[in-house]
């Protein structure tokens, strides 16, 4: 009867008709959209849609970055409602559930619910729900309840705020549910402030881990808030032009006639300029602190001074977009070459993707797909088992990029099907990923040098993972992709990881990260947990001119370097003695 009645209530509401209950305005219009968008039947009990492992995997490396920023704050919030059972949801700007913080011992009922990863809670999937009517309006929204479309979710009650990237677009929500709540919808009003104060605090972090070269002015309308719990803040370039901002800023700087802040002047919207935001500085009383929006009103501003770069004597690059931004930490070696792919990534340029197995060519081929031009298919072919027949396939293929992993692998037949496919086929942009070098293959004869600089139009070296810097980063984006929620590492179990060698790079170390968060007891990874290294140490003596690189990589840890290398660090002492080496100044 009670499934009955809200079909009942729905269909009268489309009709125009009074309902048995007032509904939020929000709610009708996503109903409407439910029956005459999507063509959703409100009979239909449908399951959760949970999206596979691998498109899941995808989902989370586009957003890693947001995932690594937002963690802290909601682990925050969720201490402080896991004792009423409440459930916390990261999504990303397509509805699908990136991260996940819940109670355990509920994990069966809320994997049935879509309260867990990989639930896909887009509205035209899900229909009228928290994550997907907040994606749909771009606002905090309490779906509660029968407010839901779909008879399976009626149980819930769903809260979702919008998360806001530093340009003003919506690239996330953050959702607190409940399996069973209370019937007022009223009971949900503390969820609704908790959502919205995490979701500002995680636009706040954003912004402040992307925008360190630039000024950053943070606006509060008490002075008490001013420097803990800020309500807006704007970043700026040397000269003091918007380059980023959250989303409360873009709401209460709004230019009367609609237009962009970005790129805008910020004496445009407040009476100061650049050189004011010294005074603006801690240091100086937070009452007094005071600025003026162009409409007259008041608010308290605080001014942090641009960071030096991390990395001594490098400028500081532009932001990277999409997903080239969640591919590495403060990485020197590989910063310039994501720069480069990020320039490229609109063209039709083919690109040759080097590096040995496990470096991440075909996570970085993706990255520059998804930079490049919208509505553009990403085609995979493994180079390996490809034939003639299996190339003529992509003749009739929709335009895009088409991945060759492990080009080196093709055989003679299939290398000429290949070039007279892209011979044919201009709007097919090729990306080659090789683990070897092609270039001497082609120099002897044993690929074919027309396709090789047909291939190569550019050259996109990966680093392996001994010589990068951000190992430490790694290691951490690695044990939040281990499948196991809020585990740690222990000291001896980091230090470890930092020295081994990597052959296997990535791939090695997200292999050996599952391996120990499965067998560990507790939530941290002790060095017993951690399976033994693939391969033995390289015990040969490593070249000096790849010394300095692997010194560098470690931070000049004497120690690190010599398990990394497997020589003694007397050893590596001596070969920094003869080779005249320094620490950088």
């Amino acid at each position: 009867m009670r499934d009955l009645a809200h079909v009942r209530e729905i269909d009268s509401a489309l009709r125009g008709q009074p309902t048995a209950d007032l509904r939020d305005a929000l709610v009708i219009d996503s109903w409407r959209r439910c029956v005459e968008t999507y063509g959703m039947d409100p009979a239909r009990a449908e399951a959760a849609h949970i999206v596979t492992e691998a498109e899941l995997r995808r989902h989370r490396e586009q957003s890693e970055r947001l995932i690594a920023t937002a963690r802290s704050g909601l682990r925050s919030l969720f201490r402080q409602v896991a004792g009423q059972n409440y459930v916390l949801l990261l999504a990303d700007a397509e509805g699908v559930c990136v991260d996940f913080f819940g109670d355990p011992r509920f994990e069966d009922e809320l994997r049935e619910a879509g309260l867990y990863l990989g639930s896909d809670w887009s509205e035209d999937l899900a229909g009228t729900c928290g994550v997907g009517s907040c994606l749909v309006t771009g606002e905090a929204v309490t779906i509660h309840q029968s407010d839901h479309f779909g008879l399976a979710h009626t149980p819930l009650s769903c809260t979702a705020a919008p998360i806001y990237d530093t340009q003003g677009q919506l690239t996330a929500v953050l959702d607190i549910s409940l399996l069973r709540s209370p019937s007022p919808k009223s009971s949900q009003n503390l969820a609704m402030n908790l959502v919205r104060a995490s979701a500002r605090r995680v636009e706040m972090a954003n912004l402040m881990a992307t925008t360190r070269r630039d000024w950053v002015l943070r606006l509060s309308s008490s002075p008490e808030f001013l420097e803990v719990d800020p309500e807006a803040a704007v970043a700026l370039d040397g000269s003091g032009r918007i380059v980023g901002l959250t989303h409360a800023a873009q709401t209460l700087l709004a230019p009367e006639d609609g237009g962009p802040l970005i790129g805008t002047p910020v004496g445009r919207h407040i009476d100061l300029s650049v050189d004011d935001l010294p005074d603006l500085m801690r240091g100086r009383p937070t009452e007094d602190r005071v600025i003026r929006l162009r409409d007259g009103r008041g608010l308290f501003g605080h001014a942090i001074a641009p960071q030096k770069p991390r990395v001594p004597g490098r400028g500081g690059p532009a932001q990277l977009p999409g997903g080239l931004s969640s591919l590495c930490g403060a990485e020197p070696v590989l910063e310039p070459l994501l720069h480069r792919a990020a320039r490229l990534a609109a063209t039709p340029v083919p690109l040759l993707i080097e590096g040995e197995t496990g470096t991440g060519k075909e996570t970085l081929a993706r990255a520059i797909h998804v930079c490049g031009p919208p509505e553009r298919a990403f085609h995979r072919l493994h180079c390996a088992s490809a034939t003639p027949g299996t190339l003529q396939a992509f003749a009739e293929a929709r335009a895009g990029t088409l991945f060759l992993k492990g080009v080196e692998d093709l055989g003679p037949e299939a290398q000429g099907a290949l070039l007279a496919l892209l011979e044919s086929r201009a709007d097919l942009r090729p990306v080659a990923s090789v683990r070897t070098d092609l270039a001497r293959a082609a120099q002897e004869g044993t690929f074919r040098p027309e396709l090789f600089f047909r291939l190569a139009g550019d050259r996109l070296r990966l680093p392996p993972l001994r010589l990068r810097h951000d190992l430490a980063w790694l290691i951490d984006r690695a044990l939040r992709r281990s499948g196991v929620p809020d585990m740690g590492l222990s000291p001896a179990a980091r230090a470890e990881l930092q020295g081994r060698e990597w052959p296997g790079n990535i791939r090695e170390l997200e292999s050996v990260l599952r391996v120990a968060a499965a067998v560990a007891e507790g939530r941290v990874i002790d060095l017993p947990d951690l399976p033994a290294p693939c391969f033995a140490a390289r015990r040969e003596s490593a070249p000096d001119e790849g010394l300095e690189a692997i010194l560098d990589a470690c931070g000049w840890n004497m120690a690190q370097a010599a398990r990394r290398l497997g020589v003694n660090r007397s050893t590596v002492m001596r070969r920094v003695r003869k080779a005249g080496l320094t620490p950088p100044q």
